[in-house]
């Protein structure tokens, strides 16, 4: 296992595919693919443990971090293996609690 080793869980999949059609829509095809892009080579610096984050807040439920990348919240957690999980993506504008715990079902 390398240093940025991280996996994408299927509601942050979900929040990719959000960001992608929406950006797609809205600037251009080429935005969409260059943030995407961004935001895997954010995954891969929280793997590397090379950026700032903050705990997640006592009140989500969950025992984690996020760090923020242009206009979204990143939420993740360390696995038993090492490897960072993606937990979810909110846009900074949306409810950030009220999200969360959607996506935990």
């Amino acid at each position: 296992m390398s240093d940025r080793d991280f996996r994408v869980s299927a509601i942050a999949g979900g929040r990719i595919d959000e960001i992608y059609a929406y950006t797609r829509s809205r600037w251009s095809e080429d935005e969409a693919e260059t943030y995407v892009r961004a935001l895997f080579d954010c995954f891969g610096r929280i793997a590397a443990r090379d950026i700032i984050w903050r705990a997640i807040p006592a009140e989500f439920g969950i025992d984690g971090h996020y760090t923020r990348h242009r206009h979204h919240y990143i939420y993740w957690r360390s696995l038993s293996d090492g490897a960072v999980g993606i937990v979810t993506i909110l846009h900074e504008r949306m409810h950030q609690l009220d999200r969360f715990r959607e996506d935990r079902g």
